[in-house]
């Protein structure tokens, strides 16, 4: 496996299951981690710092309920570009709006796709209305607003063996 750094990563079994099992819980101690995987809490602690120079684990979040912190708007935007290659310049752009909280560039019919969270419409509308259409290169959009979202779960991580 290649890591960020271009340096070659072996990950064996073990750096899986502190992935998965860190992805699930990251505020659990190393000592704790080491006891439920059968090894030293420091070898977790070498794995881990391991894990992170190679650029695979790029520290801890919070997991945050957004809805009670009065963000209830989430909406998908597809984005139509007026050419593919002002993918670059266009990314930039929209990386300058904070409501944007992921950008995927795409095939299909968009060019690119992205998730937005809001406190409200008079907020979307403002980021739609003000902050997108002022971008060069952006030939239209269109949006979609999320009336539930039914789960979110991290991938499961495993060895490519397995």
């Amino acid at each position: 496996m290649q890591g960020q750094t271009g340096t070659k990563v072996n990950l064996d079994k073990l750096d899986f299951q502190i992935i998965q099992e860190m992805m699930g819980n990251a505020e659990i101690s190393y000592a704790d981690l080491g006891k439920k995987l059968f090894v030293s809490g420091g070898t977790i602690h070498v794995r881990i710092k391991k894990l992170e120079e190679a650029g695979i684990v790029r520290g801890t979040k919070l997991n945050v309920d957004i809805k009670q912190l009065g963000y209830d708007v989430i909406a998908f935007i597809g984005i139509f570009l007026e050419k593919s290659s002002l993918y670059d310049t266009v990314a930039k752009e929209l990386k300058k709006i904070p409501e944007i909280v992921r950008l995927n560039y795409t095939t299909g019919n968009y060019s690119m796709f992205a998730e937005i969270i809001c406190k409200n419409i008079q907020q979307l509308r403002f980021v739609l209305h003000d902050e997108l259409q002022k971008i060069k290169g952006i030939e239209r959009t269109e949006t979609f607003i999320s009336l539930e979202e039914s789960f979110i779960r991290d991938v499961r991580v495993t060895k490519a063996s397995e």
